[in-house]
């Protein structure tokens, strides 16, 4: 297979305020990744969480390489995912470091559980996920992390937290069908033009 080359012509520096606000119309998923084992713990509130392949099961996020947690994701070689429910937004804030809580101390508060990697797993998450390692790949101020998966707690909740222009917002299942439900047009065929048949 022949490499591509490609000839990019250079546009000038495009700043940090402007790609920051192109971002906030990015709807991400809230999640929070631990990292450490025993009392030499972390962890972060991140919306960078993506699947990579089902087969292996597989994901990717993205740390930043000044955060508390990425020495002791990069010491032992493994992690956790914590997909946040609606209801979790106390626990979202924590893992933000805004109050100034650090370590151990952002676990407070919540129930915690380990499996294989022993990375804490949060108890009641929509989702948490215990990872290994795979690969890491350093640009810039981050580091893409492939993680390979241990092992899934999941829950039977259908409330999911995400981050949308500088806000938490739920997101319900049940409860955004039923309010699309009450809006939508009734179940006809429409032309292109959008008149009914």
């Amino acid at each position: 297979m022949n490499p591509v080359v490609r000839n990019i012509s250079v546009a000038p520096a495009v700043s940090a305020t402007d790609f920051r606000g192109a971002m906030r119309h990015l709807t991400g998923g809230v999640s929070v990744i631990t990292a450490g084992r025993g009392t030499d713990i972390s962890g972060m509130t991140v919306t960078s969480v993506s699947s990579l392949s089902v087969d292996p099961p597989s994901l990717i996020v993205s740390i930043n390489r000044a955060a508390s947690s990425w020495p002791l994701i990069a010491r032992h070689g493994v992690f956790g995912v914590n997909i946040l429910t609606a209801d979790q937004l106390d626990i979202a804030e924590r893992f933000t470091g805004k109050d100034g809580l650090k370590g151990a101390d952002r676990f407070a508060g919540a129930e915690w559980t380990t499996r294989a990697s022993g990375v804490p797993l949060l108890i009641g998450a929509l989702a948490a996920i215990d990872c290994e390692v795979e690969e890491t790949i350093e640009r810039h101020s981050h580091a893409i992390v492939i993680g390979r998966v241990l092992d899934v707690i999941a829950s039977q909740r259908t409330a999911a937290l995400a981050y949308w222009h500088g806000e938490y917002v739920a997101i319900d299942k049940e409860e955004d069908a039923a309010r699309l439900a009450e809006v939508s047009l009734p179940s006809r065929h429409v032309h292109a033009r959008g008149h009914p048949r």
